[in-house]
């Protein structure tokens, strides 16, 4: 099946009609922002002026319909009524593709929208009509006829469509309603034009995928299921895009949003195996109940239940309680058993309790075509919000049904098959005065409690979409109901207060139907719920839910695990599928102990995130459960380790195949689970683990674990240290009445010591924080103490803690106060504690102080040897962390010697053959290389040590192994090409004074400028370095880095070294320096807001992409004056060289005597006319920045600074003016 095809047809088929149905809207009359008046009318016509500026007259009947589309849109607005025709016409569109594809078409099989002869274009509908068995009138077969004649093709296709769809009204009413109204009017299909949604659909989308034989891979039928719910899927794309845009600019979904929002299509492993472990674990139970000795998984394989999982090995005790239970099932009938899907979407589920209660029944000898009709009668039922939804999914039951028997659109006993599916409806618009006209012929008693309980239905029902099937609906008396809204008296007359009492009982009948489904109670309940974070629930939802699911009012899956639970009659079994957050997360802890104080878990599939598909990522789980409480043993399967959705199915058919003899295969009673606090459903936990947490202390018993301060304003508050002016920083412990101090801020993945970046604004005791009315300044008592642990707050990857020294801390960087710090530091970073974490939580996007200070603590007696080994990892971590630019205590780059060495070398007696090597900087990337490596390997077996001497305190030998990945190992390798780039930034570092081969660390960040710092290597002294893609300025940035190089490593070297940094560049260029100009031209820039996270210190002037000119400066070296010289002794400068490249360029060309020279001063030619155009544009946007004499506030930082230079204004004859960026963005 080729989704994509699928997808890219139902986003295009949706946009296309919606536009038609738009554009029929406007010839009517009618756009988004106005519903005319007729301009003219008489006693049975109207005349309306459309959107053509052309007029239009209706006859009596098109002007009713155009009245109800108009109260139409005025009740639910323009854009819903439009979006509800399109869907409409789309979901009639498809089914019939697959109805004549299937050759289920009714009355007569003859195709609508293709033909059955290979290459013919024209439908088979055109080609035999009028001789169909259609019962045409008189009046239509002249109009074929004449249509034919006259080619009036598409004309003539329409209206057989219609047609169509009216004959189908007979047998399939859910889908093809009565199409004489508005929608008819709206319809604008052709079969000609190649762009209509018809040629869409026949040519892009593969027969095959609509075809019930068709098999997938595995043997499976794919044509019914999967095309259904995949069309369903995609057609909503582009709304449910729109609705999650929305939702971040803080607009909640709506009703009218919500199925696209939530819409998520099943696996259908995912449906086999949830439908198979509660309505045909009902039926084995039956037979167990009967037969003791019946085998559960030969019987499961008899009917073909491949995802079934046989019941776990019980206590003897348990097989006793379960044995009594099962006696509940032992006179179940085929008939009796009882299901719904309460959000049903396209039936994916509905379809999958189809085949296997169709096993079912004819394992008792009923003949399937019998069966088919019992299914639909007795145990079949479905709710959805969406009416699209319902349409297709009652399409999908009636095509099942079909697919058992030729005859079941006909019917048994003159009744028409009529599935138990519903779209929810609401009682808004239902005319409560007109329920004085109903049942006015039942005794008195009966039509006070009717009209009593018609009116709580009424009322329960107002806004129903909203809610869904979470509405708790309580159990009327259904067959006095019926009678009551069926003994409509309006004496034969209608006045105006009956007027419209027929379309109510119309509704009345409706609702009564639904209320009915939603007030039993079932077998078994299956469903995939729709996920919805309250975040972007509307208010009178989220009251609702407080008041009704207190307890799973986190998100909306986990208020249907509540609802499903409520829905089971007792001992009935439930699956689902939802996120699987619900069974860690501190949140979800109340829902957990509701369900585990009700339900039994009897088994749960943990699949990798991919197991949908391998482009999404979504972290699911699918489970059962049964409405009692027992000491049962569940199954519990996790595939986490599993990559990708084809390997889901195959490691679960595996397990069973094996006797769920595997490693990944666990068995608990999850009721042991409430010993972990919170009740995570932690199935994997050992009983050594559950020991740990009754009888061992907590992290946060023994320690104080706490969350810093939140500024609620970032930007302003909270900098970068490298933005700042470095000596207004309390950094070195040694600055009096400062601004700035340290705090941490989480970061990237990492453990030991490291991502030390932040300070925060607390100059005069943080007065201008306190005083922000959003800040939270908590745990103060905690600021300033001379050591924490400190860990990664928001990531997705693994627990890492850090020894930490920092001033502060946020609620992004938390942190644990303890007296022993190591002990904890080895601890929490073990694979031990990982394993704890996830039990309690920690397994999404965040690690919860709730979760961290849960973890239970055995006290170590003797730690002198875990210390060491700590206090090792932190050394060997600070070493890594302060090698690059990015720490505030790096010294140098480990690729450039300090000159002091330098000279030690040459004066040693090996001078001779060190100095050889000490003046290449391969052999400095070497000896980097080595001392990386050794830093690596030492933290990698430090780590491995600490797991094991942990694994065994905790006795966890069974469930966690000592060994560490290389990518869990937080200290850098080598990396030839990342390590040459850094020691150019470091160049550029020295070429603008920011460091110096004289001194340690930073030499100017701020402050005073001390030119005694610099003797070997003199910084730029105007602070603005050109980079130039030729070379026009003797000391450009390719210059300066030559120079540089050149002290560094010795002018004997020189060539050779720069031959090495070209080759690890990986620029293009003919020489050495051609590589590096490439470089800094293309990808310095790039790299350095990677390294400085987009607050760069060096500031690129760019006059854009044709690089006619580009020019860094040093931000904490930048005065008033700098645009000013980068204008006039930089800019103009280069404007000069760029005319005279040209004028040699032109004269080599009016002199080329060889066609390639002519080609090549061409390109010349081409190029600098484009760079002095763009040139002359930038020097009229630096002119105007120069002559303001900009001053900026290194602690204002980079963001507040960075903006004074961009979008500036120039101003162009006859045009809008152009905003130019004097500083490349960021």
């Amino acid at each position: 099946m080729n989704k994509n095809a699928i997808k890219k047809f139902a986003i295009d088929a949706r946009n296309k009609l919606i536009a038609s149905v738009t554009d029929k809207a406007g010839m009517l009359g009618i756009t988004k922002d106005d519903c005319s008046e007729p301009i003219t009318k008489g006693m049975d016509f109207e005349v309306y002026k459309t959107t053509a500026g052309t007029e239009v007259t209706l006859n009596k009947k098109q002007c009713e319909h155009r009245r109800k589309l108009v109260e139409q849109i005025k009740a639910r607005g323009f854009d819903a009524v439009i979006e509800e025709v399109a869907y409409t016409w789309f979901n009639r569109i498809c089914a019939i593709r697959f109805m004549e594809v299937n050759d289920y078409m009714y009355p007569g099989r003859v195709r609508v929208l293709s033909s059955e002869k290979t290459g013919k274009n024209e439908p088979d509908i055109l080609t035999l009509a009028p001789d169909i068995d259609w019962e045409f009138t008189e009046e239509e077969r002249e109009y074929v006829i004449d249509a034919k004649m006259n080619n009036k093709l598409d004309d003539l296709f329409r209206m057989l469509f219609i047609k169509q769809c009216n004959l189908l009204h007979e047998v399939l009413p859910g889908l093809f309603e009565e199409t004489e109204d508005f929608t008819e009017m709206l319809l604008n299909i052709s079969f000609t034009n190649e762009d209509d949604v018809i040629h869409m659909l026949i040519d892009s989308v593969d027969e095959a995928d609509f075809n019930v034989s068709t098999l997938d891979e595995n043997g499976n039928p794919t044509g019914q299921v999967e095309i259904i719910g995949w069309l369903y899927q995609y057609y909503n794309t582009e709304l449910k895009d729109d609705t999650f845009a929305k939702l971040k600019k803080n607009v909640k979904i709506t009703k009218e949003r919500i199925p696209a929002a939530t819409q998520l299509f099943t696996p259908d492993w995912i449906v086999r195996y949830m439908v198979e472990n509660s309505v045909g674990r009902i039926w084995i139970e039956h037979l167990r109940a009967n037969d003791p000795s019946v085998d559960e998984k030969a019987t499961a394989e008899r009917f073909g239940w491949k995802y079934y999982l046989p019941e776990a090995e019980q206590e003897a005790d348990v097989n006793v309680k379960l044995a009594e239970i099962r006696t509940t099932y032992k006179n179940l009938k085929p008939t009796d058993i009882t299901c719904i899907d309460p959000c049903m979407g396209s039936g994916h589920i509905l379809i999958a309790m189809f085949d296997v209660l169709m096993d079912i029944y004819e394992s008792t000898g009923y003949d399937k075509r019998e069966a088919a009709f019992d299914i639909v009668e007795h145990n079949i039922h479905g709710l959805d919000i969406d009416k699209r939804a319902y349409q297709l999914a009652y399409f999908a039951v009636m095509m099942k049904g079909r697919g058992y028997n030729r005859r079941f659109f006909r019917g048994r006993d003159d009744v028409k098959p009529a599935p138990k599916v519903y779209a929810i409806m609401e009682s808004n618009d239902i005319e409560k005065n007109h329920l004085q006209f109903f049942g006015t012929s039942m005794p008195e008693t009966e039509r006070t409690k009717a009209e009593k309980q018609i009116k709580y239905l009424l009322q329960t029902f107002v806004d129903a979409r909203e809610y869904g099937s979470i509405l708790n609906v309580d159990v009327c008396d259904w067959e006095l109901l019926d009678r009551f809204v069926n003994d409509l008296n309006d004496n034969g007359q209608v006045t105006f207060e009956s007027l419209g009492s027929e379309e109510t009982h119309e509704k009345l009948q409706g609702l009564i139907k639904i209320a009915k489904v939603m007030s039993k109670k079932y077998d078994a309940v299956v469903i995939n719920p729709p996920y919805m974070g309250a975040s972007g629930m509307i208010s009178t939802m989220i009251e609702f839910i407080k008041q009704n699911y207190n307890n799973g009012k986190s998100d909306l899956f986990s208020v249907f695990m509540l609802k499903v639970a409520r829905m089971l009659k007792n001992n009935g079994y439930a699956s689902m599928m939802t996120s699987y957050t619900w069974m860690y997360l501190t949140s979800f802890s109340k829902l957990r102990d509701e369900m585990l104080e009700s339900t039994t878990f009897t088994s749960l599939i943990q699949p990798e995130y991919h197991a949908f598909f391998d482009e999404a990522y979504v972290p699911i789980c699918t489970f059962t459960f049964k409405k009692n409480v027992t000491n049962e043993m569940g199954t519990f399967l996790n595939l986490s380790e599993y990559y990708g959705a084809d390997l889901q199915p195959k490691k679960v058919l595996e397990a069973i195949s094996e006797n769920l003899n595997k490693d990944y295969v666990y068995f608990t009673c999850t009721k042991k689970l409430k010993m972990i606090p919170n009740s995570p459903l932690a199935y994997w936990a050992s009983d050594n683990t559950l020991r740990a947490f009754t009888e061992c202390n907590s992290l946060g018993e023994i320690s104080e674990v706490k969350k810093g301060m939140s500024t609620a304003n970032d930007d302003v508050f909270l900098k970068l240290w490298f933005e700042i002016n470095y000596y207004n920083a309390n950094l070195t412990k040694k600055c009096s009445n400062c601004k700035w101090y340290s705090i941490t801020k989480g970061g990237e993945f990492r453990r030991w010591y490291g991502n030390n970046q932040y300070v925060v604004d607390w100059k005069n005791d943080g007065y201008n924080l306190k005083n922000y009315n959003k800040a939270v300044i908590r745990n103060k008592q905690y600021y300033f103490k001379p050591f924490s642990l400190t860990w990664t707050y928001i990531t997705s990857y693994k627990l890492n803690f850090r020894y930490n020294t920092l001033d502060f801390f946020t609620a992004a960087g938390p942190c644990v106060f303890t007296s022993q710090p190591y002990t904890l530091l080895a601890l929490l970073n073990s694979v031990v504690a990982q394993y704890f974490v996830n039990m309690l939580g920690g397994t999404t996007i965040t690690y919860e102080i709730g979760e961290v200070s849960k973890i239970p603590i055995i006290k170590v007696q003797n730690n002198k040897i875990i210390d060491e080994l700590v206090l090792m990892n932190i050394e060997l971590s600070k070493s890594d962390w302060d090698s690059f630019e990015n720490s505030w205590d790096f010294i140098r780059h480990p690729l450039a010697p300090p000159v002091s060495l330098k000279q030690d070398q040459m004066v040693s007696k090996f001078a001779q053959s060190r100095m050889e090597k000490f003046d290449l900087i391969s052999w400095h990337y070497e000896n980097w290389k080595n001392q990386c490596e050794k830093r690596f390997n030492q933290l990698k077996a430090n780590e491995e040590e600490l797991n094991r001497i942990f694994i065994d305190i905790y006795g966890l030998q069974d469930e966690l192994t000592p060994e560490v990945e290389d990518k869990d190992v937080t200290v850098r390798k080598a990396g030839l090409q990342r390590d040459i780039r850094s020691f150019m930034s470091y160049a550029v570092g020295c070429m603008f004074g920011r460091y110096s081969l004289d001194v340690d660390g930073l030499a100017f960040a701020g402050g005073e400028w001390n030119d005694c710092k610099y003797t070997s290597f003199i910084p730029d002294v105007d602070n603005i370095i050109p980079i130039t893609d030729e070379e026009y300025f003797s000391d450009d940035i390719v210059g300066r880095f030559v120079e540089f190089v050149k002290i560094v490593y010795g002018e004997d070297t020189l060539e050779e070294n720069l031959d090495f940094i070209a080759q690890a560049l990986g620029n293009k260029g003919d020489t050495s320096r051609e590589v590096i100009r490439n470089y800094f031209i293309k990808d310095f820039y790039a790299d350095h807001l990677k390294v400085y996270q987009k607050r760069p210190i060096y500031w690129l002037f760019d006059s854009g992409k044709q690089n006619g000119f580009k020019a860094l400066v040093y931000m904490h070296r930048y005065d008033a004056d700098t645009v000013g010289r980068v204008r006039t002794d930089y800019l103009h400068k280069a404007q000069k060289y760029v005319e005279t490249a040209m004028q040699s360029a032109q004269y080599t060309f009016d002199n080329a005597s060889s066609s390639s020279e002519k080609s090549k001063a061409t390109k010349s030619i081409t190029k600098y006319t484009k760079q002095l155009a763009e040139m002359q544009i930038y020097d009229e946007a630096i002119a105007h920045i120069a002559n303001q004499r900009i001053e900026i506030d290194l602690d204002d930082g980079v963001k507040v600074n960075y903006a004074k230079f961009l979008g500036v204004e120039v101003a162009q004859e006859g045009k809008k003016a152009l905003k130019v960026d004097l500083l490349a963005k960021i």
